[in-house]
């Protein structure tokens, strides 16, 4: 992708595309305060050739010291980001008067974090299975279908994307599921589930005092999608969540919510119980999962860092390529195990729990509020990086 000379806006599905095509140099403006900048950040699988942070009030206060910081990259298009869109828009348009091809990206890092992006996993004959990434928030939901008929798996909030898939596809979502109480983002799957008139699935432990119906999971039971009976079988996998449970689809595919990840696992410490939770955890990888073959394609519900995305653009992996490269699999005693994840632990986000109670509909909130809390990078995994830098 190129970006034009006229251009003055780019999407974030346009910068999404540079990032990924990574065949344009260009250079990351962002114009954002210095603690939302550490806090959360573009990424892609290709960088640009700079990121460049300068707050805006800096081209305020001092517009030529400000322009200064950007006049090695002269050469270069300037994409410009903000929160929302208009601090950068402002900025972008004193770079171009200033002779800069700069642009800004269209709403902002709000805008960013909702951009969701498909990949294939399997594809008709007769099974489809969609892995549908926010790839500013590492977050990712499914599509399952057969015979016409599919599941959402942990469908974030706006809800309109995977109504378009399934009309798309020609399936009718029949079934929902959330894989746990989700704490880093509001769910959209009793919304979902309501838009389309489909069962809302989740284990009974995560929606202990839920005020709102649902189907409880049951661990072992087998859904069926379609004529040729691609079962999904629901499997009870907690640690995450005392109620975390993964799905088996066709005895191929493991979609684990946050149970197991790439490169990590998911931190067992958001309901204040680490040590508790820890312990079930893992019995859980030394259980359940330990029992499944290593041909198994791992389907997770975040990653933490572009380095977990494949070159086909899947998060994924194999069973068997996890158990060499993740190290919480390889942990054989169960303190050393609860060490691990001791010394592999940020500060969960206060706004963590505030989540989990819009989540059980325990609290109502406007979109602005709904906003504001879905904004960052998930921070779900308990992994030496997010400790790192915690």
């Amino acid at each position: 992708m190129m970006l034009r000379q006229d251009q003055t806006e780019i999407t974030p599905l346009e910068l999404y595309r540079l990032l990924d095509e990574g065949r344009t140099p260009f250079v990351l403006l962002d114009v954002r305060n210095d603690d939302e900048f550490a806090a959360w950040q573009v990424e892609g699988r290709h960088a640009p050739a700079a990121t460049v942070h300068v707050p805006y009030f800096d081209f305020i206060e001092d517009e030529d010291a400000a322009v200064a910081h950007l006049e090695a990259y002269r050469e270069l298009p300037i994409v410009v980001l903000c929160a929302k869109g208009g601090s950068s828009d402002y900025v972008a348009g004193l770079l171009r008067d200033r002779g800069f091809q700069a642009v800004n990206l269209e709403a902002g890092m709000i805008a960013w974090g909702d951009l969701l992006i498909a990949h294939d996993v399997a594809t008709g004959s007769p099974l489809i299975v969609k892995q549908l990434q926010r790839v500013g928030k590492g977050c990712l939901a499914y599509l399952i279908a057969d015979g016409g008929k599919a599941i959402v798996v942990d469908p974030h909030r706006h809800v309109e994307p995977y109504l378009a898939l399934a009309e798309q596809l020609g399936v009718t979502i029949t079934h929902v599921f959330d894989t746990h109480l989700h704490a880093d983002h509001i769910s959209g799957g009793r919304l979902l589930a309501d838009r389309t008139g489909a069962t809302y699935l989740i284990e009974a432990h995560d929606a202990e005092g839920a005020k709102f119906e649902f189907q409880a999971v049951r661990p072992g039971e087998t859904l069926t999608l379609g004529a040729t009976e691609i079962k999904l079988m629901p499997l009870y996998t907690p640690g995450h969540t005392p109620g975390s449970a993964s799905m088996l689809i066709d005895e191929r595919f493991l979609v684990s919510g946050d149970t197991l990840f790439v490169a990590s696992i998911g931190r067992p410490d958001l309901g204040g119980k680490m040590d508790e939770w820890g312990r079930m955890l893992f019995h859980t990888l030394r259980g359940q999962v330990a029992q499944l073959p290593d041909d198994v394609l791992i389907l997770p519900a975040h990653y933490a860092g572009v380095d977990e995305v494949r070159p086909d653009g899947l998060v994924a992996g194999t069973l068997g390529e996890l158990r060499q490269t993740n190290e919480a699999l390889k942990l054989e005693t169960e303190e050393d195990f609860i060490r691990f994840l001791e010394q592999n632990q940020s500060e969960a986000p206060a706004v963590y729990q505030e989540i989990r109670k819009v989540n059980l509909a325990w609290l109502a909130v406007d979109e602005v509020r709904a906003t504001e809390m879905d904004l960052g990078k998930n921070q779900c995994a308990a992994s030496q990086a997010k400790a790192q830098h915690a």
